[in-house]
């Protein structure tokens, strides 16, 4: 028997694309979140990089292992939990696929300059950024997933950025998805999801509006 635990941050992004693929796949997991600003001995010493998520991977007979950066997660994931697969069988497509999670992180980091401008240029600036690969990204979604019927690692890649955008919205309006219509319906497929929904603690997008806040986020004083 094999128990996977994942250690993590509530407001993390990464570690929810691992939780909503293990939820996909109806695998048995639990989270741990710790505190990045303290974080305890004990993840220092299993964390070489001393980022999250990191994966705790304890087998009947054996010692822990930890496996750390996301996307090595996913592999792992995938290669050892059974169907649903959510990459592609054909190595083509495939590769397709992780080509845009790895765009997905580059939009995730896009998302952190947006949100920490600090100043309406800068903000328009990442703005800009953002929607210029939205743009490239809208004649590429498929519908109602990113690649037709089927969930994949995509669509748990950028349900993060989405949810990002979603508790944003709740303060004021970004206009980053408003001219992007497969983005639109895309972006409500997925938050609809179950496995999306139960990605994050209840109170995220209070936790996450309060760490932008006091890190006194230009883009909430926009109107």
């Amino acid at each position: 028997m094999t128990k996977h635990t994942l250690i993590s941050f509530p407001l993390c992004p990464f570690v929810q694309r691992a939780i909503i693929a293990m939820d996909e796949k109806q695998a048995e997991f639990e989270v741990v979140y710790i505190d990045l600003a303290d974080k305890p001995d004990w993840f220092t010493a299993i964390s070489p990089l001393g980022k999250v998520p990191v994966l705790k991977v304890e087998r009947d007979g054996e010692e822990p292992a930890y496996i750390f950066e996301s996307a090595v997660i996913l592999e792992f994931i995938e290669e050892t939990v059974p169907d649903p697969k959510l990459y592609a069988s054909d190595p083509l497509a495939r590769a397709r696929q992780r080509s845009w999670v790895e765009f997905g992180t580059q939009l995730l980091s896009d998302l952190r300059g947006y949100t920490s401008a600090d100043s309406a240029d800068a903000v328009d600036a990442a703005a800009k950024r953002i929607r210029d690969k939205f743009s490239f990204l809208e004649a590429e979604v498929v519908g109602p997933y990113f690649s037709g019927d089927s969930f994949s690692y995509v669509d748990a890649a950028f349900a993060p950025i989405f949810r990002q955008i979603d508790a944003i919205e709740t303060v004021t309006p970004t206009g980053l998805v408003d001219d992007y219509p497969n983005f639109m319906a895309w972006r409500s497929r997925l938050a609809i999801r179950p496995s999306i929904q139960a990605a994050v603690p209840a109170d995220y997008v209070e936790r996450y509006i309060g760490f932008l806040r006091t890190r006194l986020a230009f883009v909430l004083s926009e109107k």
